[in-house]
């Protein structure tokens, strides 16, 4: 009897540790809603006229940009530690449409396009404020789409296929996608849109950053970086540089880094279209049958 109850305790502790080990991930998780939830409210009060609009707008940004190192983290610590479950799977999920979804959306809006003057002509303000409405939505359904789509795939290719052995993403993920919109206004430290030539590009941008995620094109992932190594020494140093001059020189760096992560995917799709046709014409193959249906006469139809 007394041999056996070290070995039960022994059990006992290693159950408990291994509970405990389940949490550290949706820890992470609920970080990542945390950020989602203080974006939303520092956004609400930029229009509750409670202290300085621009302040309030600059720190829901930096909270979205906060959160995406969050959420890289729960789903890494989760693979390491050998703790994934379906319900990390799901809380995860909804951690992200309520923190790239809804956060982002309303930031876009109200930054946008809430802050736009009287002085300018009436109906192009009216049409702004709308338009602006209806693409911020899109973007939401196109980022809870994107998660959707994300959940019930298994081993998704992008039709414009990288190279053997690495992985992409399928569209572009909504992290990304939130943190293009985050970015650009923490770039101009969340000074709001009070001019229409600006907000016009702005609604192109935030409809672009939608369509991108429900697109199948390639986007490059990170999961190839391994820190599990015996000696990630290199890769550290190079998260230590890249973490100095994210800080040192937060606006100009991400809002560069997340434009040229939303035009590497539309430039990896145009390049592929591009070498597929030039090896079509070099190789002498034909149009596809969709195509010369398209071009040729139909000798069964009447002229």
């Amino acid at each position: 009897m007394n041999g056996r109850d070290p070995a039960l305790a022994k059990a006992k502790v290693k159950a408990r540790l291994r509970r405990g080990m389940f949490l550290l991930p949706s820890l992470f998780t609920v970080g990542n809603i945390a950020a989602g939830y203080f974006s939303i409210t520092e956004t609400i009060k930029a229009i509750s006229g409670t202290g300085s609009a621009e302040t309030h707008l600059d720190w829901a940004a930096i909270a979205i940009l906060f959160a995406i190192p969050f959420d890289a983290l729960d789903g890494r610590i989760a693979r390491m530690t050998n703790t994934c479950s379906d319900f990390g799977k799901e809380l995860d999920s909804l951690a992200d449409a309520i923190t790239f979804g809804v956060a982002p959306s309303l930031l876009a809006l109200i930054w946008g396009f809430h802050f736009l003057p009287e002085s300018i002509n009436p109906q192009l303000h009216q049409h702004l404020q709308q338009a602006g409405a209806f693409i911020c939505f899109l973007f939401l359904i196109g980022g809870v789409s994107r998660l959707a789509r994300f959940n019930i795939s298994h081993d998704a290719q992008p039709r414009n296929p990288g190279r053997p052995g690495r992985k992409y993403f399928v569209g572009m993920p909504i992290p990304a996608a939130a943190g293009l919109v985050a970015a650009t206004v923490h770039f101009f430290y969340g000074i709001p849109v009070q001019a229409w030539w600006i907000a016009i590009p702005w609604l192109i941008l935030v409809g672009l950053s939608g369509f991108l995620m429900v697109s199948t094109w390639r986007f490059w992932s990170g999961k190839e970086i391994n820190f599990s190594r015996r000696h990630p020494f290199q890769i550290l140093l190079l998260l230590s540089i890249a973490l100095y001059i994210i800080f040192r020189y937060s606006q100009v760096v991400l809002f560069l880094w997340a434009l040229t992560y939303m035009f590497s995917g539309i430039w990896a799709r145009a390049a592929y279209s591009w070498s597929r046709r030039r090896r079509r014409l070099l190789a002498g193959v034909p149009a596809p049958a969709s195509e010369a249906a398209a071009t040729e006469p139909d000798p069964m139809r009447p002229l």
